[in-house]
């Protein structure tokens, strides 16, 4: 190589998780590279302009708990906010902004430029270099066009769909990992060549309409919440006018033009060969697999203020251009719209993430971490959570120090993590409340509690940000005195307050001094108090997990050898190689009778060391 620039950090790719790594690792002293094909497509929206959701926007709240910039980014450049799921309890409340696309690019570009021992460097990164060494193999760097080589004991990986990409435009493919960018396709080659194992997946995307040619008036508004909850734990209030959105319908009409052109639709002539997103299906797919809906909800959401750029959400196609434009022309407020982009699809490579610690470091490259889309999930808000805890641990790992890995009663982050190096993926990966057996504990108002100090201790948190968590601290504990000492009836207001019909406004005119506290400081009271007696029996559950997660597997045991273990058994603990009991228990597959087999014999083995494999390396384990 003519040229070699030296780092601790190599990050790839400045998507959402690339920005979150190359930041976190920053934050914790490292001196860090990202490296991006284009630097005008720093935090790009590649889909919808929108950041949160149910489950989604508990993710955001934990990122921005541990120091992210996704939270900060939306609160600044967010045109609409709205609380969804008010109807049901607090843990079930998910907090979703339209974002001004353009803006929030500008907006992560500047904090990447202004964070220190970070430099962000236009490259296209084109193999990964790999030695080896007494224990294994070491990343060393990477090679980017123009024969230079950038040299880093640790490499966070966040391809995207750029990997092998294929775009799909009706009948018509060619090569990208989104319209107008190329695809990358050194960076497969050199997995491959390492030994990792590849697969594929789709996504999608609508086509973009212009906001003048559209009829409002026929079309359903939907304007954001009157007082909008700001994402971001530093933002005392969101102050920017908001815009509405609109919502409208397919109709018998569109599902007939889509049926008769299912011929031509990639998706059923075979042309799309791979698995897209269960939750975020085409619109072709929607008609098929409901044929007996008669009309599916489509939202129109503005991808800025100052364009005239909208998104039809719910309308993801790679149907041809004529296609798109007659279904498009059959929606009502749509009659006359006009195409700006027409709606595509993209298969794209993935890594199948058991190949992964629960670091996400990868279990056959020491310093090799993976992060995002590339570990086979779907959505900014996924993609920036694993980005910042791959860029964290790279700098642990610098430090010689234990990774973080937060556990399922910690962090939507940790059960999202948990999910993918133990069950794998056969779908495009997405966040959803259900997935959390502790989602009571974990609430979005909470997040600062639960992730905040754990991050000061890792030099993720700032001096600004650790105040602000002191002072609302403080506040929660001065409004629980407070409650526990006003009486109503003979009982304290908190006792009041955890009866389902007694409402915090109920309150206020007998007791003017509690309308002092800040509305976050109130919701989170209020739902520990709501919760309370649910929240002792989860307490109860996570103990018995932690117990489990306690009981350590050798990283060196020889399934192969274990007796009267089952076959299906033997091959997936073989290929996981879980670090606990808890983490064996939850592979697809394995049963309680396995566990007790495997109990036995590692209870014997103990006493006689035969069946441990030497060769065997164990998962990175964190504090």
């Amino acid at each position: 190589m003519s040229l070699v620039y030296e780092f601790d950090v190599l990050v790839i790719g400045a998507g959402h998780a690339g920005i979150e790594a190359a930041l976190a690792a920053a934050r914790m002293g490292a001196h860090t590279a990202l490296l991006t094909t284009n630097l005008d497509t720093v935090g790009k929206m590649s889909c919808n302009p929108s950041i949160g959701g149910v489950g989604k926007g508990n993710i955001v709240r934990e990122i921005d708990a541990l120091g992210g910039i996704m939270a900060r980014a939306i609160d600044e450049t967010g045109i609409q906010f709205r609380m969804l799921n008010r109807r049901k309890g607090p843990a079930m409340h998910g907090p979703r902004a339209q974002a001004d696309k353009w803006a929030y690019h500008q907006t992560v570009l500047w904090h990447c430029l202004n964070q220190p021992r970070l430099a962000l460097r236009q490259e296209t990164a084109e193999s990964l270099v790999v030695e080896k060494t007494a224990t294994g193999r070491q990343i060393t760097g990477v090679a980017v066009r123009g024969d230079v080589l950038y040299r880093a004991p640790c490499v966070v990986l966040c391809t995207g769909t750029f990997m092998q990409g294929l775009l799909h435009f009706g009948e018509k493919t060619q090569r990208g990992g989104r319209d107008g960018e190329d695809a990358v396709d050194g960076i497969s080659r050199s997995l491959v060549e390492i030994g990792f194992s590849l697969s594929r997946f789709k996504t999608g995307t609508p086509p973009r309409l212009h906001g003048g040619t559209l009829d409002y008036e026929r079309m359903e508004l939907q304007p954001g919440d009157e007082n909008p909850v700001p994402f971001s734990f530093l933002t005392p209030s969101i102050t920017q006018p908001q815009l509405p959105c609109w919502i409208t319908y397919t109709n018998p009409k569109v599902h007939e033009i889509i049926r008769a052109n299912l011929h031509r639709a990639p998706m059923f002539t075979g042309q799309i060969r791979f698995t897209g997103p269960r939750y975020c299906p085409s619109v072709e797919t929607k008609i098929v697999r409901f044929s007996d809906r008669e009309r599916h909800q489509l939202f129109l959401e503005p991808e800025g203020r100052r364009n005239r750029e909208i998104y039809v959400n719910g309308l993801a196609t790679s149907l041809p251009r004529d296609v798109q434009e007659a279904v498009v022309r059959s929606i009502v407020g749509l009659e006359r719209a006009e195409i700006l982009r027409y709606g595509y699809a993209v298969e794209y490579d993935y890594l199948p993430p058991e190949q992964l610690q629960p670091s996400l470091e990868s279990k056959a490259v020491a310093g090799l971490f993976l992060a995002g889309q590339v570990n086979g999930t779907t959505g900014y808000e996924e993609a920036a959570g694993q980005g910042l805890l791959a860029g964290a641990n790279a700098a642990l790992k610098l430090r010689g120090q234990p990774p973080l890995i937060l556990g399922r009663e910690q962090a939507y982050l940790g059960v999202m993590v948990d999910d993918l190096v133990t069950r794998g993926v056969d779908e495009p990966y997405r966040m959803f409340t259900s997935r959390a057996e502790y989602r009571l504990r974990l609430r979005h108002d909470n997040a600062d509690r639960r992730l905040t100090p754990l991050g000061r201790q890792l030099g993720l948190v700032d001096d600004y940000r650790w105040n602000v968590f002191e002072k609302k601290t403080a506040a929660v504990e001065a409004l629980r005195t407070a409650l526990a000492s006003c009486r109503q009836g003979g009982f304290p207001l908190e006792h009041l307050l955890a009866r389902p019909d007694v409402e915090w406004s109920d309150l206020l005119d007998d007791y003017p001094q509690l309308k002092e506290f800040s509305g976050d400081v109130v919701q989170t009271v209020i739902s520990d108090i709501k919760y309370a007696g649910y929240l002792s029996r989860e307490d109860a559950a996570a103990e018995r997990q932690r117990r489990l997660e306690q009981k350590r597997i050798p990283p060196n045991v020889d399934y192969s050898r274990v007796p009267h273990l089952r076959v299906e058994a033997r091959e997936k603990l073989s290929r996981i190689r879980p670090w606990s009991f808890a983490q064996a228990g939850r592979i697809s597959g394995i049963t309680p009778a396995d566990l007790a087999v495997l109990a036995v014999f590692l209870e014997k083995g103990s006493r006689n060391p035969e069946g441990l494999d030497p060769g065997a390396e164990r998962p990175a384990q964190g504090p």
